[in-house]
């Protein structure tokens, strides 16, 4: 029964963690959505990965401090610069994912309109994102630390 009820704590905290996550991804995507249409009609088709750049750096600084703050709060944090180095590292690797799916489209598929630029960043997105929040986890908001005794009695469910 004891097994049970830990899978039940932990499937919840990982929906609570998921939840929160989403939330301040979509908040996120709402600005680098916003930033990187704002440059495309400013800049036209000239600049079209630059602008993505542009857009995610400004959209993840807003998620960095939403994620460290609010969503894995309750995580061990092991220092600002770290997890803000870190959390850029991996988001770059987010980052690549979305401008591999955009460059795709445009220059392997030749399309450069900014309903394919959208389509083909909303396909990025959500595949940096599934990368983003498993990697998060893993590197840069880390579970916290369990005493001795807690890690005895908890057994194989607690391990990453």
């Amino acid at each position: 029964m004891q097994l049970i009820r830990r899978a039940y704590e932990r499937f919840a905290a990982l929906v609570h963690e998921v939840l929160k996550f989403g939330t301040v991804g979509a908040m996120a995507f709402v600005i680098n959505f916003g930033v990187v249409n704002i440059l495309w009609a400013w800049w036209g088709s000239e600049g079209t990965l630059t602008a993505k750049g542009i857009a995610t750096v400004i959209a993840a600084t807003f998620a960095y401090f939403g994620n460290r703050f609010w969503t894995f709060r309750h995580r061990e944090q092991s220092g600002l610069t770290r997890e803000y180095l870190l959390f850029f590292i991996l988001n770059g690797v987010g980052l690549l994912i979305e401008l591999l799916c955009l460059g795709f489209s445009r220059y392997t598929l030749g399309l450069d309109s900014l309903i394919a630029n959208n389509i083909a960043t909303l396909i990025g997105t959500g595949l940096g994102t599934l990368f983003r929040f498993w990697s998060y986890k893993r590197w840069v908001f880390l579970a916290p630390a369990l005493p001795a005794e807690a890690v005895d009695q908890a057994g194989p469910l607690t391990t990453r």
